[in-house]
């Protein structure tokens, strides 16, 4: 499917491919809208399981790719079957692929260029999701660099890239006696942090972090959704892991969402918008934002104590309850009585405009499953947090919420309702909580710092304005395999033919003189003295007289002594050098400039 405004003006091209679930499409999403701010053009590729709409993007052209992946996996959502039955699919059948991304590097460009004869709409290279390596590699025999953007944290490619170490030291599966042991080669993480997901298959996790290690270290870039402010450490680290890989780009360009707002045309959910108009009734910081994001779920028992936990807590709340919030539920349906209980104080809605609730004036806390995204939100706009994780990088995230960044804590242990009640009023109450909030400010005002035009998500998106879109005469990836990038190789030097003793032979072919070799570098090779008496200090040189190659002088027309050559005229007998004057009386030795000349003292 293909979208897009005809007629328009072709620039340089950027292609953006995001993985299709929700937390991996918006930074996506926001990245192309920061580049197209950047006068780029865009063109989106997507697949038909969670396409994208779009309409919604009238200002991006849009590509479908076919996914090939099977109703019942797609019926069933869960990320990591997608993720391997789609590249699964795409390296069985990569024509559809390759057939896609051609449409695709001249999508939009093809009628200017007709018309202009020159290439300014072709596609300068391809954004994909780190989990698309089965694209990569059609991208890479295209002829088309690749940049990898990561949705997660920094420290979260670290613990992937780290994986396989984490096996071997039995660092995971985590066992009840280590949850709490930190991981030396990972700080500040301890074992209970680390990404693991119970219910995958180990095999399946492994394949799937294998092949976000191979995306990343075979790209041309790699673009984190994060912030030096947030996590300057961990992209110092990731840089000396990474540079033996000879990576050319190591950016943090966020947060994205900061750089771009299209929260609202990437959604796949319809958001209620509602919501604001309730919150603007409320007293400023007085609200809870409670949503575990996109995908997290809970048994029925959990959500009837999350529930009755908001309605005890006595604060005003805004409770995101999605589809499929509640395992083996399509639709959920609030407990009887819950809404009587919290008339006039609580709101209870299907999706909502988070960036937005987030940064409205009422929110005072925010309550999150810990996604990356989510995380991100909440730190950009100063709202302190409670942590529910529940798997992948969410477990990190909200260690680093708790313990580096301090701007909110993590609720452990069994969800009940008199749990759940003491943490609202721990985070929206005392002096713990307007702590947790003062540390927040602080920290939103650092990453605010980052976004500024000097600052270093500002910086980084330039160097990949700079660096991706530059004209690349080959491709970073050669049959699967990164070339490996050594230093500039040395132009080889022009040849100098010998001087060539004797008298000048004529050029029977063109029936003329053939041209004296080397004729104009009369330099004695290196470590040979000049002839000739030395200038006593100060002597000059005399009217006429001109420098000789390598620093010194000599008069017009004169070789060196030691050119085996004759002088002109003289039927192979060497000339005397012309006496020059010497402006000045003294000694012996002189000067070195007149070496070789004849010297006469006044």
């Amino acid at each position: 499917m293909a979208g897009g405004v005809p007629g328009r003006e072709a620039r340089r091209r950027a292609l953006v491919f995001p993985l299709p679930f929700q937390g991996h499409i918006d930074p996506m999403m926001h990245l192309a809208g920061a580049l197209h701010a950047r006068g780029l053009a865009v063109t989106v590729l997507h697949t038909r399981f969670n396409a994208l709409r779009p309409a919604r993007h009238p200002e991006f052209r849009f590509v479908e790719v076919p996914d090939g992946v099977p109703a019942d996996v797609a019926a069933a959502g869960r990320i990591i079957d997608v993720i391997l039955a789609m590249n699964a699919a795409m390296e069985a059948s990569p024509a559809g692929v390759r057939a896609a991304l051609a449409s695709a590097m001249l999508a939009g460009g093809e009628e200017e260029q007709e018309a202009e004869r020159r290439p300014r709409g072709a596609a300068a290279c391809l954004f994909i999701d780190g989990n698309l390596l089965a694209v990569q590699r059609v991208a890479a025999a295209l002829g088309l660099p690749t940049l990898v953007l990561r949705t997660g944290s920094a420290a979260c490619l670290r613990c992937f890239l780290a994986y396989p170490m984490l096996h071997e030291k039995g660092f995971l599966p985590p066992q009840e006696s280590n949850l709490y042991t930190p991981v030396p080669e990972l700080p500040p993480l301890r074992v209970k942090d680390l990404f693991f997901s119970p219910v995958s298959n180990h095999e399946k996790v492994r394949e799937v972090l294998a092949r976000i290690t191979e995306s990343v270290r075979n790209s041309s870039g790699v673009v984190i959704n994060t912030s030096e402010a947030l996590e300057a450490a961990e992209m110092e680290q990731l840089r000396g892991e990474l540079a033996g890989d000879g990576l050319p780009l190591l950016l943090a360009a966020g947060p994205l969402h900061k750089l771009s707002s299209r929260s609202a045309g990437s959604s796949l959910l319809d958001q209620d918008r509602s919501c604001i108009a309730w919150l603007d009734t409320r007293p400023p910081g007085s609200v809870l934002y409670a949503s575990f994001g996109s995908l997290a779920a809970m048994d029925p028992g959990e959500f009837l104590e999350v529930a009755w936990g908001l309605a005890d807590s006595g604060h005003p709340f805004l409770w995101v309850v999605r589809p499929k919030l509640v395992r083996g539920c399509d639709s959920v349906q609030l407990p009887d009585g819950f809404e009587d209980a919290v008339k006039g104080r609580g709101m209870v809605i299907r999706w909502a405009p988070q960036q937005e609730v987030l940064a409205h004036r009422a929110v005072g806390g925010f309550w999150t499953h810990g996604g990356w995204n989510s995380t991100l939100e909440g730190v950009g706009e100063g709202v302190p947090m409670i942590c529910r994780p529940d798997a992948v990088d969410q477990m990190m995230n909200a260690r680093y919420v708790q313990d580096v960044w301090g701007v909110g804590f993590e609720l452990e242990g069994e969800l009940e309702r008199g749990r759940i009640r003491d943490a609202v009023r721990r985070l929206m109450e005392g002096e713990e909580g307007a702590e947790m909030r003062e540390r927040a400010k602080v920290l939103r005002r650092k990453v605010a710092d980052c976004l500024e035009s000097s600052g270093s998500s500002q910086i980084a998106m330039d160097k990949l304005q700079l660096q991706a879109f530059k004209p690349a005469s080959r491709p970073a990836i050669e049959n699967g395999r990164r070339r490996r990038r050594s230093g500039r190789q040395a132009r080889p030097r022009r040849a100098v033919p010998a001087a060539v003793p004797g008298p000048h032979q004529p050029d029977a072919a063109a029936g003329r003189r053939a041209p004296r070799a080397g004729a104009r570098r009369h330099r004695p090779p290196h470590g040979v003295q000049r002839a000739g008496p030395r200038a006593p200090p100060g002597a000059r040189l005399r009217r006429g007289a001109r420098r000789h190659p390598g620093g010194r002088r000599r008069r017009r027309g004169q070789r060196h002594p030691q050119d085996p050559r004759p002088q002109r005229g003289h039927g192979g007998v060497r000339a005397r050098p012309r006496r020059a004057r010497v402006a000045h009386g003294g000694g012996g030795g002189g000067c070195r400039c007149c070496q070789g000349l004849s010297l006469e003292i006044n």
